[in-house]
């Protein structure tokens, strides 16, 4: 999936679906980011291959980062537009080998029904090293700075979903 849109260093922005897993008790899944020295936490996320739909990406990726299959969630929701963020200068150039400035993002609300020990994040693809099930708000003040906003809008889209039971 392509973009018009320019960024930082006229660079497009990566085509990208993230996964809001939501537990029966209104917690969304979060992983300990494996490549992150510090206390980064975050949802599945990952790059739309060409084809894929946002829908289709967020079961690839959340199967890839958390081991869990399809018949183990219930697909509820898609954000209506995409949700940008820009990387910061220090990373820009230095990741997906330096091809893009941020990411566009569709995030798409799963309801799980599986056991806790139906997942494992030590996945071949593994991106974390651990997880837990967090109150939406704290999961905003744990995600990387840069990706707040991101957050701060997807838990203000799914609201009403994620508290329901």
């Amino acid at each position: 999936m392509t973009d018009e849109r320019l960024g930082p260093g006229d660079l497009p922005y990566r085509a990208c679906a993230g996964v809001v897993l939501v537990n029966d008790e209104g917690k969304v899944f979060a992983g300990q980011r494996i490549d992150n020295p510090g206390d980064a936490w975050q949802m599945p996320q990952g790059g739309i291959d060409p084809g894929e739909t946002p829908r289709q990406a967020a079961l690839r990726e959340l199967g890839e980062e958390t081991g869990l299959t399809p018949d183990l969630v219930r697909i509820e929701a898609e954000t209506p537009d995409w949700i940008y963020y820009d990387l910061p200068p220090d990373l820009l150039g230095r990741i997906w080998n330096g091809c893009f400035c941020g990411q566009r993002q569709k995030w798409v609300l799963m309801r799980f029904h599986g056991q806790d020990s139906d997942v494992k994040v030590d996945t071949e693809h593994a991106e974390f090293n651990r997880w837990t099930w967090m109150a939406p708000e704290l999961l905003v003040d744990r995600i990387v700075p840069f990706k707040r906003h991101v957050y701060d809008q997807v838990f203000a889209h799914f609201a009403d979903l994620i508290r329901r039971p």
